[in-house]
């Protein structure tokens, strides 16, 4: 399953530049059977600070550099406090249960995160910097109107673009 943003806003591609000229459009991509090591290196030799999990042509996940490290984190086990004849689990702010799926992934369909947020190929760029603002997301995958993926864009990506704007402005 996933989000998507970004739609015909009326804004025109000479107002603001769209997405489609700042995304990456070389996408790997990886399998929910894809081992957690494999994803990793991936990560790491295509320089991605995410990648895509596809079920045969369908957008299902997003496995991030966030993911693999909490992989690596310790977890937190919430105090269990004993109270007449029950017992309390003490919320300690972090998500145990979430903490336990990083932790015991093996495969990226256990590790990613489900659902994605995406944007279509026709989003401006204030569009896809405001979703990663708002959803604390550091990439995005690009998709088209059938939902297939055609790109992906990062926040250096944005930054780069931003950086030549302001430049250029100048």
């Amino acid at each position: 399953m996933t989000e998507s943003a970004g739609g015909d806003t009326g804004t025109s591609e000479a107002d603001e530049p769209s997405i489609r000229r700042v995304m990456r459009r070389d996408v790997p991509t990886v399998a929910p059977s894809t081992t957690v090591s494999e994803v990793a290196r991936l990560l790491a030799s295509e320089d991605l600070s995410g990648v895509p999990v596809l079920d045969g042509d369908v957008l299902v996940g997003i496995i991030t550099e966030w993911d693999v490290i909490a992989r690596e984190a310790a977890v937190d086990v919430p105090p269990v406090i004993p109270f007449l004849d029950g017992i309390f689990v003490a919320d300690g702010g972090r998500d145990f249960d979430e903490e336990v799926r990083h932790v015991f992934a093996i495969t990226a369909g256990e590790l990613m995160t489900a659902p994605v947020y995406s944007v279509r190929d026709i989003a401006t760029l204030a569009e896809t910097a405001t979703l990663m603002v708002e959803r604390r997301i550091s990439t995005v995958p690009v998709v088209d109107a059938g939902n297939r993926i055609v790109g992906l864009v990062t926040r250096s990506d944005l930054v780069r673009v931003i950086a030549s704007l302001e430049s250029a402005s100048r």
